[in-house]
């Protein structure tokens, strides 16, 4: 799954007590789902969503094991002494096999974005093992849930939004639109939000060069530098870390990168 909210998962910033102490925040999470789901179609409405956005909301339900995913990241507790080896180190051989066989596609993206073809492999690598893992959880279902309950529900009410946009506009049904438990979609993993922005309605889950070139163009326009080194310390790594704001998790794309760009070479 992607990592590009996982910073802001261990860190509660609506607990449930303060949600339902404020009456502005009562109603937007927490209680009734069905209640609060007539609340999220009232303003998904207002927002423009239109007749095939809305039905992706009939029916339905929270999923509780959504709740108990984002409850239990132990994965945050670690140094990267503990995560980067034993995450990375199996991604380097098969990631120098594919930035070997796919050289062309990525010299052709870096001459158009600047972003450099092991740094995306090693993104794909971490976030879906080169797309073999992407995830079936229900996009919407799972976004929704996370939008009712109240530790972060601002964030993914916007992103369910979003979700309901996508399927508006016909670049994915909601019954395909699957992957991660946080709502993550595409072998690179990314929320509705960067879709809408970066995916120019390319089918992120089933073509690696469109997530690839998605991905390329999020690093660009977060500021990545042409030909500037990705490691701590260098140009690229503070646009690493607007992929990922855990520091453990950047320092091992930028180690997974280093890894597979001194073995192609």
């Amino acid at each position: 799954m992607s990592f590009q909210l996982r910073a802001l998962a261990g860190g509660a910033f609506l607990a449930a007590s303060v949600a339902l102490a404020s009456p502005a925040l009562a109603a937007t999470c927490g209680g009734d789902f069905g209640s609060w789901l007539q609340g999220v179609k009232q303003e998904a409405s207002s927002k423009g969503v239109g007749a095939r956005g809305m039905a992706a909301l009939d029916g339905l339900s929270p999923d509780p094991s959504v709740i108990s995913h984002d409850r239990g990241q132990g994965v945050f507790r670690q140094s990267f002494e503990q995560f980067a080896p034993h995450r990375a180190n199996p991604l380097v051989a098969p990631g120098a096999n594919k930035l070997r066989a796919m050289g062309s596609f990525f010299d052709r993206l870096e001459s158009q974005t600047g972003v450099q073809g092991p740094v995306l492999v090693a993104i794909w690598g971490l976030e879906t093992s080169f797309g073999a893992v992407q995830g079936n959880f229900g996009t919407i279902r799972s976004i929704a849930t996370l939008a009712h309950d109240c530790r972060r529900s601002e964030r993914f009410r916007d992103e369910l939004f979003n979700a309901l946009k996508i399927v508006d506009s016909g670049a994915m049904t909601a019954s395909s639109m699957r992957g991660a438990w946080a709502g993550e979609i595409g072998q690179t993993q990314f929320m509705p939000s960067s879709y809408l922005k970066f995916g120019g309605g390319q089918d992120l889950i089933h073509s690696s060069q469109a997530a690839l070139t998605a991905t390329a163009n999020y690093l660009r326009g977060y500021g990545w530098s042409k030909g500037a080194g990705w490691e701590p310390g260098q140009a690229n790594f503070g646009v690493i870390k607007e992929w990922n704001k855990s520091d453990v998790y950047a320092r091992t794309i930028a180690y997974l990168a280093t890894k597979i760009n001194q073995q192609v070479k």
